[in-house]
Parts: structure tokens; sequence; C-alpha cells
């Protein structure tokens, strides 16, 4: 199988480099305090980005690591701190992010403490050499927190999602987690009325009843090398 590296990109290098970094703390700053304030994200993101002259990919990355302080605490207290017996998992958006930490492709923690990536679907998928490997990560991962149940939602419209179906449940055969797949035309409505969900979506975090960080821990434990774009920690603070 061809090598891929998920989420790859060459001018990341430079774009989060130590230089870029001073600037997108700044810019991460002044839009923290403009949503804090009820200013829509996307027309402070513009503001903010076009201020400090931010690329297309620095822009997105600020938006998907910044939330308004109030949305940061009601995902606190709705995070679960231990992993429940029965979880619900958004297939694409926790398996894709596995693939591009084994890519050593670029990642992104969030303010809420999600690490997130910049990869995007677009509704074409297919399954890499990086693919298999991080389903049984995943699968391993669950197994060693007692989870009994998983059940997988991907997005019935996006190519290969019967393929990465199959691939979930022949990598569960025989395995102490039962695992579920349904492919579902609107992944985002269903997860965001559901409990003990796993996923990075803002959307579904502000929505869902309950959350667990599955991808964080997971990947802190068997992908350390994994490259993960940070904000300053002193910024939680901001605009307060």
């Amino acid at each position: 199988m061809e090598i891929v590296k998920r989420g790859y990109m060459p001018k990341d290098t430079t774009e989060f480099g130590p230089k870029a970094a001073v600037k997108l703390n700044a810019a991460a700053q002044e839009l923290v305090f403009l949503m804090d304030r009820g200013y829509d994200t996307k027309s402070a993101s513009t503001f903010v980005g076009n201020h400090h002259l931010l690329s297309e990919r620095q822009r997105l990355a600020l938006a998907r690591m910044t939330s308004p302080h109030a949305a940061l605490a009601e995902r606190e207290r709705k995070r679960l701190r231990e992993a429940p017996q029965a979880l619900v998992l958004d297939g694409f958006n926790t398996i894709i992010t596995l693939e591009v930490a084994l890519s050593g492709s670029l990642l992104l923690e969030g303010m809420d403490g999600t690490i997130r990536d910049l990869a995007g679907l677009r509704g074409s998928y297919r399954i890499v050499d990086k693919t298999v490997r991080a389903v049984e990560l995943l699968l391993d991962r669950m197994e060693t927190l007692g989870v009994q149940e998983a059940l997988f939602y991907l997005d019935q419209q996006v190519s290969n999602s019967g393929r990465l179906r199959a691939l979930l449940l022949d990598k569960a055969e025989g395995r102490p987690v039962q695992v579920q797949v349904e492919l579902h035309p609107s992944v985002d409505g269903v997860l965001s009325r559901l409990e003990k969900v796993v996923t990075t979506d803002a959307i579904i975090l502000d929505k869902c009843g309950s959350w667990y960080n599955l991808n964080r821990e997971l990947m802190e434990e068997t992908v350390p090398e994994a490259w993960i774009f940070r904000l300053r920690k002193s910024n939680t603070d901001w605009g307060r």
C-alpha cells in the first residue's frame, strides 16, 4: 500500500513554526477577546486574520483551537473523567486525527483540551497505510479502559465509508469490546443528541449530553512523537 502522510502540508513547518507561533498566540488572544464579547466567530476570525495577515490555514487553525470561555466551561462540565462502559464515536473525526498523528503531520491542541487536525474530509476518504494502525490503537485503548460497547457513526455520503465500516468490524472481531458501525446521512445531528460521545467537533461538543476525550490520552501514551501545535497555557485566562 502506498505510504501516505495524512494531513501533510509542506508550508506547515513555517506557518506553525517558532516565529509564526508568536503571531498566532497574539491573534488567538484577540480572537478569544472578541468571541467572549459576543462577536460572531466567522467575522471575528476574518477581522483578526486580516489584521495579522494570516494564511487561510492559519485562520482555520485558530478557529479550531479557540472558543469563548462560556463554551469552554460548559464543555468541561460535560466532560467525563473516566471512560464509561459504552461509547458512541464520531468515526471519521476520530480515526482521521489518529492517522494524522501517525503521519507526523500537524495537529492542534484546542483550548478545551481536545486534539484536532486540519486534514478535512470534503466528502472523500480513502483507507491509507496508517488506517489499520489507527483502528487497532483505538480498539486497544478501549479494551484497556474497560469499554464494553462501542458504536461508531460514519458519514454515509463520504466515499469508502462502507470499506472503513468493514475494516472496523473485521479488526474488532474476537475482542471483548462489542463494536457496531452505523452509516448515517447526518452524523453530527445524531451525535449532538447523545451522551458518552467521542469527538473533537466543537458543534457536537456544545450540544451533546456528555463526552469523553479519548484521542488525547491515546496519543499521549501511544504516539508521543505526534506534532501538536499548542497555544501558550497562560492564554487560558484571556479576556476575563
